[in-house]
């Protein structure tokens, strides 16, 4: 941060609230505290909140962190690669509270029954309407991936989404999955729903005919008279990640010097303060901080990591905050500036998470919902099975609604190996919770669902596995793509994040035998990134099929590489 004479956090423990057990969901009296835990004391003359990630969940939902995230190289042992005990002990808080039930995996079972559900947007628009009545002039910063993720916004191509920020008072967004809409979609909100209403920032995306930038790289919002320039950076990779054709005019990239020029333009139309809206991902915005300098702080998103305090990085210019604020509306960052002298003097950050159980809903936000949901809820409602083991989908490797999406595309497309992509979005469903029709659709509500079923060699098997680690363990952060390793089933294999790319994976079997290179093998998918797709199932109707026909799923056998090299890596439980 330019100037910062001093680096302080200031929190509070939202664990008083909770004096009784809130394990029936909706009793709020029995969650209820004698003060409001969300009151923070109000700090400095710039005020900014910050969401990202939502994937479109507008009610309250349960969501599992991970257990394993590792950290490789120089990432080993740092934020954002702590999990369990090793996220307590860093920022030193107590088992069993309801701060280590938001921020880690630990005993969640029984948490999520005792603290109830998170996010909701009604609920959500509540805290934004007390912060800002807390801190006048504050601004609410959506980081991305906001209008997917779920059924009502495939089904209305985001319009949902779209309503639901513009009732939750939205001033400034980036993105990253609103791209799977297509560039004139995206290209019609920003120029109608959004004009004059909320700011559409991305400095990195670039038009490829002419090499212009294709929205505004930066806006000038005046807080309590000071003038903060806030700079998108929507997700550098959206071409290679996501399908190519739905942006094909559009270029991206991480583009530190255009970054630099935009820190620069913006300071030199007045602006004091310099925040990036960033979708980068944690790690890149750690290393961006330290390369890019006159950034006041990077609140990012796209890992969807709950960073309890900021990292600060020096640079050659001064000093630079790094947040990420997870995701699926779990969590409204605050940030508190005091500026003086036409510089940052000293911040305060809280990373408030948002219980559905301690904030009334809103009123008007909550009739939205509704209205929007009504034509779907009958669909939605479905109870398809129900499973012993708790369902999420976090962590490098696998998660247990992973391992049941990779189940059902074996079975309904009549394949030995299957792999599922390692989104990071998508909600947690609790032992015996009957999974519904909507449990299935926030896992897999994307605009290019089509399954498929190729002929693979052993050798091309390998070839994906060895390309989708490089892109999650490069030691470089400027190569990685963020999101987890793809989700692998029926094949095992052992794994080294710590070696080199295509040397990651070995040991490979299927069926009890080594896999063959030279070997063809039937291999079930879904979401190809390629535009022209043989037309089959979508693949929530593959996995609703599978759930309607198992009725009732045991406990889940997570099918994880053996690890290799990873003794005393805090990212592993």
């Amino acid at each position: 941060m330019q100037m910062l004479a001093a680096a302080s956090v200031a929190g509070f423990s939202l664990n008083h609230a909770f004096a009784a057990d809130a394990s029936k969901e909706g009793d709020k009296t029995a969650v209820k505290a004698p003060n409001n835990p969300y009151e923070l004391p109000a700090f400095g003359n710039v005020s900014l909140m910050h969401y990202t990630d939502c994937h479109a969940q507008l009610l309250p939902i349960y969501f599992r962190e991970p257990n394993v995230n590792l950290g490789i190289g120089s990432m080993k042992g740092a934020v954002p690669h702590l999990v369990g005990e090793h996220f307590l002990k860093k920022y030193g808080i107590e088992a069993g509270t309801l701060d280590a039930h938001a921020f880690t995996y630990l005993d969640y079972v029984e948490a999520a029954k005792k603290y109830g559900k998170v996010g909701g947007f009604a609920h959500l628009k509540t805290l934004v309407d007390q912060v800002r009545a807390q801190r006048p002039g504050s601004l609410l910063l959506d980081g991305g991936d906001t209008w997917q993720g779920s059924w009502t916004s495939l089904k209305t191509n985001a319009q949902d989404m779209v309503d639901a920020q513009l009732a939750l008072g939205v001033d400034v967004m980036t993105a990253h999955w609103e791209m799977t809409f297509g560039a004139d979609r995206v290209k019609e909100i920003v120029e109608k729903d959004f004009a004059g209403k909320i700011d559409f920032v991305a400095q990195n995306i670039f038009s490829n005919d002419f090499d212009e930038r294709v929205f505004e790289p930066f806006v000038i919002k005046e807080i309590n008279g000071i003038p903060v320039g806030i700079i998108g950076q929507a997700f550098p990779y959206t071409p290679v990640a996501n399908p190519r054709h739905m942006v094909a005019d559009w270029s991206f990239g991480i583009r530190d010097a255009d970054m630099q020029q935009a820190v620069d333009d913006a300071r030199g139309k007045g602006a004091k303060v310099i925040i990036v809206l960033s979708h980068n991902g944690m790690d890149v915005d750690l290393k961006m901080a330290s390369k890019v300098t006159g950034i006041d702080a990077i609140m990012g998103g796209h890992t969807h990591d709950g960073v309890f305090q900021p990292v600060v990085v020096e640079n050659a210019g001064g000093k630079t905050l790094v947040t990420n604020a997870g995701s699926n509306g779990k969590f409204l960052g605050v940030l508190d500036l005091d500026v003086k002298d036409g510089k940052v003097a000293d911040f305060r950050y809280k990373l408030l998470p948002v219980f559905s159980n301690l904030l009334e809903a809103n009123k008007d936000m909550q009739t939205l919902i509704d209205k929007i949901r009504e034509p779907y809820q009958k669909e939605l409602a479905e109870e398809l099975a129900v499973c012993d083991d708790v369902l999420y989908r976090r962590g490098n490797f696998n998660g247990t609604f992973d391992q049941l999406i990779c189940d059902a595309l074996m079975e309904g497309l009549d394949a030995p190996l299957a792999f599922s992509p390692g989104f990071r979005w998508g909600t947690s469903v609790l032992p015996g919770q009957p999974i519904t029709f909507e449990h299935v659709a926030d896992q897999t509500a994307i605009t290019y669902g089509t399954v498929t079923r190729n002929e693979m060699t052993g050798e091309t098997v390998k070839n994906i596995l060895e390309d989708v680690a490089d892109n999650l363990f490069n030691a470089d952060p400027y190569y990685q793509q963020g999101g987890d390793m793809v989700r692998v089933g029926g094949l095992k294999f052992s794994f080294d994040p710590t070696a080199k790319m295509g040397e990651r994976v070995s040991d490979m079997e299927l069926d009890g035998k080594p896999l063959d290179a030279k070997k063809t093998y039937p291999v079930a998918g879904w979401a190809s990134v390629q535009e022209e797709v043989p037309k089959n199932k979508q693949i929530w109707e593959v996995v609703a099929d599978y759930l309607r026909d198992k009725k009732t799923i045991g406990k889940i056998e997570l099918n994880t590489p053996k690890l290799k090299n990873v003794d005393g890596n805090e990212g592993l439980a």
